[in-house]
């Protein structure tokens, strides 16, 4: 590839060697390196590219990107030197890919909570509206109908442009994909250029990362600066974080929501388990999905849609017969009429909407018990505030398993324990196995009784000690039930 389009837009300080260069892929994996290859010295969160550079050059390497040069440059091998490595690298990838994300409308969520159904449902909506589509989520990518597996929330630059550039070879006109506030923080992002972008809400999540709550928005908030003036950004209104988002974007500015003044406004009108009756900008309309957090998702597709050039009839219709998404309030029920619930609820507010919505739609009537946990290794600040939440909310509580990764479970569970006060904590259980605790909860439970297991939603696999063993929430319980 010829340098001046494979460094456009890159801001370059210094460029020492030959000119000339012939590069074969890009990397920033210094076990990748080989003859032929430039490799990114990107500063990571526990490791700094930079100390690799004397181990790439020495299996072949002949040109660097990095922010600061080696002690020892050899004269056989060119650097260039820029202000930000992973910046460059975003920029690189695009780059090296064709520039995919400016050859189909690239729209990104950012939010503590909704990305993965928001996401989805815009894929769905644009297939069911007959346009090539892809994906990009904490479930799974997809090109077109292509499925990949999906490791991260937002893919890493290499693999992300890549992605989108196979997207463009298929002929896909959209592609929707999730933010994390890592990928923003991280310039994971950087080299893409988005169509628009949509926000759903800030609560706490990944402290054990941002620090402060200030720093998780300004985080966020690094997406929405980054779009340009021809783009939309669509913000939750109801969120006090959603016209901060807004400030100093350029984009053209939209909002939505269910109690406040918006451009877009939804309406709950009736709500049960098998779905909810909307009013969306004054039209009614039937679906399959529950509780406020969906209505939310649903108006931001709605908006989106609408922003995107969709028929709004069109719209509304697709809305009206969309398909559930993996792990998200998905309802299992048991031959004795126990209703069961799965959800990836992993946050004090997550867990707190899904659990109004079941007291709303109960109405009292039955008993409601909760199996959750939190991971290992993560924010350990929101432990006690989920266990309390639960104790407040349910009628029992089962303190178990979720990833604990590097921790032991017992150590997780003492911490969500200790947000539990009297006399709310004679309702808290502690059984340490997943399973154990998703059967010991379809036990306690009598007919007509709602049991909502949350934390892993979708995931097919439980974390410990640094292995992923098979483990899938709705299997256990649909197995449970089946054998009742």
């Amino acid at each position: 590839m010829d340098k001046n389009i494979l460094f456009e837009d890159i801001k370059i300080k210094q460029w020492i060697g030959k000119q000339d260069i012939a590069v074969t892929e890009v990397i920033a994996d210094s076990r990748k390196a080989a003859s032929g290859k430039l490799f990114v010295a990107v500063r990571g969160v526990n490791v700094d590219g930079h100390t690799f550079v004397p181990q790439v050059i020495e299996n072949g390497v002949k040109v660097v990107v990095c922010e600061e040069l080696p002690a020892n440059c050899p004269a056989d091998v060119t650097f260039i030197v820029v202000d930000d490595s992973a910046q460059a690298l975003g920029q690189l990838a695009s780059n090296w890919n064709g520039r995919p994300s400016e050859k189909l409308k690239l729209v990104g969520i950012t939010g503590t909570n909704g990305k993965t159904t928001t996401v989805t449902l815009l894929y769905q909506m644009a297939q069911k509206l007959g346009y090539k589509a892809g994906l990009l989520s904490t479930v799974r990518n997809i090109v077109d109908r292509t499925v990949y597996p999906s490791t991260q929330t937002t893919p890493d630059p290499l693999l992300l442009h890549s992605l989108l550039a196979q997207m463009v070879e298929v002929g896909c006109d959209y592609c929707f994909m999730e933010v994390s506030s890592h990928a923003a923080h991280q310039r994971r992002i950087a080299g893409l250029k988005f169509a628009g972008g949509i926000f759903s809400n800030l609560t706490q999540d990944h402290l054990d990362y941002h620090k402060t709550l200030a720093e998780y928005l300004k985080a966020k908030k690094m997406f929405f600066d980054g779009l340009d003036k021809d783009a939309f950004a669509i913000v939750n209104a109801d969120d006090k974080n959603g016209l901060v988002m807004l400030q100093n974007c350029a984009a053209h500015k939209y909002t939505y929501a269910l109690k406040t003044m918006a451009d877009h406004n939804c309406k709950i009108i009736e709500s049960g388990f098998e779905g909810m009756q909307l009013n969306l900008d004054g039209t009614d309309l039937w679906t399959r999905f529950v509780g406020k957090f969906n209505a939310y998702n649903l108006t931001a597709v709605y908006a989106a849609s609408l922003k995107l050039g969709f028929n709004r009839d069109e719209v509304l219709s697709v809305l009206s017969n969309m398909d559930f998404v993996d792990g998200r309030f998905q309802c299992f029920r048991s031959k004795s009429g126990k209703t069961a619930i799965v959800d990836y609820a992993h946050t004090p507010d997550a867990l707190e909407n899904v659990l109004q919505t079941i007291i709303d739609i109960n109405d009292g009537e039955h008993h409601i018990i909760t199996v959750t946990g939190a991971g290992g290794n993560r924010d350990k600040t929101k432990r006690p505030i989920m266990a309390a939440i639960c104790a407040k909310m349910c009628d029992k509580v089962v303190l178990t398993s979720d990833n604990p990764r590097n921790e032991k479970p017992e150590d997780i569970i003492a911490d969500m324990r200790a947000g539990v006060l009297p006399p709310f904590d004679k309702k808290v259980l502690s059984v340490v196995d997943r399973t154990e605790a998703i059967r010991t909860a379809c036990m306690l439970a009598q007919p007509g009784d709602i049991i909502l297991i949350a934390g892993k939603g979708h995931e097919t696999y439980q974390e410990v000690n640094g292995v992923k063993h098979h483990f899938d929430d709705r299997e256990v319980v649909a197995q449970i039930f089946e054998n009742e």
